[in-house]
């Protein structure tokens, strides 16, 4: 008999954390049919994600929700945490099932640059989510991939720090890249 690999479904893994399977202070997430451990913040990683925050709850504001580290419910094996996700809707929207999709999703990479340039970059763009972002910290650029098609994007761009972006949520504001870095 060969080596069988079991794939989790969301409703498993949910059932599993409300049983306390896992440590409360475990870092986990579903990323189609897998359980991943994520890795550890560094100071960089942290400050990152708190420019990227700040920058996005200044642009959207009312009907939006800008969500840190929370579970988007992407599909039946797939509920990532991405670093920040904006979303349609209210904070009380969300109190009975995590949203299943975003307007945009950022990751900020230092150590998971190839998971989230692979896996992940796959199962956003197989949920149709039409903007994702990339902080890639140890290149110091943004990655901005638009056009979902499959499991790849159609559109990808690569943004220096003196260059700016507009989320497509929210094309007449630009975001100065450098300020989105550490």
């Amino acid at each position: 008999m060969g080596v069988r690999i079991k794939r989790w479904t969301r409703d498993e893994y949910e059932r599993l954390v409300v049983a306390g399977h896992f440590h409360p202070e475990a870092r986990l997430q579903l990323i189609r049919g897998e359980i991943v451990e994520m890795t550890p913040q560094s100071a960089a990683h942290a400050t990152a994600v708190d420019a990227v925050l700040h920058a996005l709850l200044g642009i959207f504001r009312e009907g939006h929700q800008v969500r840190a580290q929370f579970p988007l419910a992407l599909s039946d094996d797939s509920e990532p945490e991405p670093d920040l996700a904006v979303v349609r809707g209210h904070r009380g929207d969300y109190s009975r099932s995590h949203p299943s999709s975003a307007l945009l999703v950022v990751e900020v990479a230092d150590t998971t640059l190839a998971f989230d340039r692979g896996p992940k970059l796959a199962m956003y763009a197989l949920a149709g989510i039409p903007e994702y972002w990339i902080l890639n910290l140890p290149d110091r650029a943004l990655e901005v991939y638009r056009e979902p098609t499959g499991d790849r994007y159609r559109v990808t761009r690569r943004l220096g720090p003196q260059e700016t972006v507009a989320p497509v949520a929210a094309p007449d504001v630009r975001l100065q890249v450098a300020d989105l870095l550490p």
